[in-house]
C-alpha cells in the first residue's frame, strides 16, 4: 500500500520506520540551519516535533532560510515551520514555543522527554546552557557550530567538539565545555577558514554573510545524524 515515507522504508526498514515515527525532537532555532533541521526530519518520518525560537522572517532570511519568502516575511517562523510541517504530515504533532532558549528560561523545557536535541542557535551562553541541560537529562544532543562567512559546504565534518578546529565558534565551545568538565558533544562544524564579510559602509559593524548551499547542508547533516542514531545506523 502506498503511503508518503515508503521509499524512506524500503531502505530502512519498517522497524526503523517505527523508531522514527514514535521519537520526539526538539530543535532550537528555526533559522538557516535549523529550519532544514526540521525539514530533513518530517520528511524522514519524524512526527513528534517540538521547535523553538522567537524570530520572525525578514527579507534578509530569504537568501538562505527554508520557510522565509516574500509571503511569511513578519511572521513567526515557528508559525511558518508548523504549517509546513503538517502540509508534509498532516498526522504530525508540533509544539510550538515562541522565545528565545536562554539560561533564564530553560527550567520551561523538560529534556528528559526528548530522544534527541538538535541545538541550531548562535549564542554561546544558550548553546552551553543547552548541552548541559541534555547532558543532566541523558538526552542525545547535536550541536551546529559556524556556518556564516562560508563558501564550501563540502567542508563541514561531524566530530566530538574536542576533536573539532578551524572554527572561532567551535573553540570558544569547546573551552566552556572543558570549564564545565563536559566530557563529549556532537557537533557539526567546518574545517573552511571563514572569509570577512563586505561592510555596507565604513563605519558599520559587520554582519556575518551567507549563502543559500551552506546552512542548508549543515542541517541535513544533522538531520541525517539524528536519524541514523535513533536507528541505530553507523
Amino acid at each position: 500500500m502506498l503511503n508518503q515515507f515508503l521509499r524512506t522504508e524500503l531502505i530502512i526498514g519498517k522497524e526503523a520506520m517505527d523508531i522514527l515515527q514514535a521519537a520526539r525532537i526538539a530543535v532550537f532555532g528555526i533559522g538557516g540551519v535549523g529550519g532544514y533541521v526540521v525539514e530533513a526530519l518530517v520528511r524522514s518520518g519524524i512526527q513528534h516535533i517540538d521547535i523553538i525560537d522567537n524570530d520572525i522572517v525578514s527579507l534578509t532570511n530569504i537568501n538562505r532560510q527554508i520557510i522565509a519568502t516574500h509571503s511569511t516575511i513578519g511572521k513567526y517562523k515557528v508559525d511558518v515551520m508548523k504549517e509546513r510541517i503538517l502540509d508534509i504530515n498532516p498526522d504530525a504533532e508540533v509544539n510550538v514555543y515562541k522565545c528565545f532558549y536562554l539560561p533564564e528560561n530553560c527550567h520551561q523545557f523538560d529534556f528528559s522527554k526528548y530522544d534527541y536535541v538538535a541545538d541550531a542557535i548562535d549564542t554561546v551562553t544558550a548553546k552551553i546552557q543547552l548541552i548541559l541541560q541534555a547532558k543532566k537529562s541523558g538526552t542525545k544532543i547535536i550541536s551546529s557550530m559556524g556556518a556564516g562567512n562560508k563558501t564550501d559546504p563540502t567542508k563541514f565534518r561531524v566530530a566530538d567538539i574536542f576533536q573539532t578546529s578551524v572554527c572561532p565558534l567551535a573553540r570558544v565551545i569547546r573551552h566552556e565545555c572543558k570549564k564545565r568538565k563536559i566530557e563529549d558533544v556532537k557537533v557539526v562544524f567546518s574545517t573552511e577558514p571563514a572569509l570577512s564579510p563586505v561592510k555596507n559602509s565604513p563605519d558599520s559593524e559587520p554582519v556575518p554573510g551567507s549563502i543559500a548551499f551552506v546552512p542548508s547542508v549543515m542541517g541535513l547533516i544533522i538531520a541525517g545524524e539524528i536519524i541514523k542514531d535513533l536507528i541505530k545506523i553507523m
